[in-house]
């Protein structure tokens, strides 16, 4: 059970989590939300946790303001997509237009913002559709539909019954990353674990999911900074 602690000087407060298992205290501050998280043994009283979190108050506070800004959505801005940097530019007249490296946004300043949003999930959608179908196919299993969330804590997951969820910020990502992701949670189908016969399910479908999985976690978080106001 999560709950959470205020600590004078902290502008947010720290998350809780007592995990079964958990031996000792732990800290850490994630990059893609620059929320802070303490984990407890379950037994743990609570004045431990909050004498722990305010001894490490300097730390808490430089994790947080290492945090890249957010990149809101606006006109003139640059954005990557699919491994290239477009720039956004609004025009008048309706919908989204890709032309070049430029991404067309008709429709008033303030709707900019959505629609662009709008236009990313649909991008997302089309093309992780067509990978999971092509991946599922080479592995001899099906799907029952797909998902396109906003989702920080992980790019995708594989339900027992069949829906592939992904982040729609994958898009913003090169299309080999892209298309790890499908393959990774398309052989989930087939193994709903992280045994080795699921990893040499992804081996067969990206050869070098290794390098993909690099590029997630090197420059994976800062995706999440896209699109965001604050």
């Amino acid at each position: 059970m999560a709950s959470s602690l205020t600590i004078e000087g902290l502008a947010q407060p720290v998350r809780l989590i007592r995990r079964r298992g958990a031996r000792r205290l732990t800290l850490s501050v994630s990059r893609a939300t620059g929320v802070a998280t303490m984990t407890l043994p379950p037994r743990m009283p609570l004045a431990e946790a909050q004498a722990f979190a305010a001894k490490h108050q300097s730390w808490l506070q430089a994790r947080m303001a290492a945090m890249p800004d957010s990149v809101p959505f606006v006109d003139g801005m640059s954005l990557p997509y699919r491994g290239r940097t477009l720039r956004v530019v609004r025009r008048d007249g309706r919908g989204v237009r890709l032309d070049g490296d430029t991404v067309e946004v008709g429709g008033a300043p303030e709707a900019l913002p959505g629609a662009l949003e709008r236009w990313l999930r649909a991008q997302a959608r089309t093309r992780l559709l067509a990978r999971s179908t092509a991946h599922a196919e080479t592995l001899g299993t099906t799907f029952s539909r797909i998902s396109i969330k906003d989702t920080r804590s992980r790019w995708g997951s594989c339900s027992a019954s069949g829906t592939l969820s992904y982040s729609w910020r994958v898009i913003l990502a090169p299309d080999e990353v892209l298309d790890y992701l499908a393959a990774h949670e398309v052989s989930h189908l087939r193994e709903m674990n992280h045994s080795a016969r699921f990893w040499a399910h992804v081996k067969t479908l990206r050869p070098d999911y290794h390098e993909q999985q690099n590029w997630l976690r090197d420059h994976g978080p800062d995706l999440h900074r896209y699109g965001r106001t604050g």
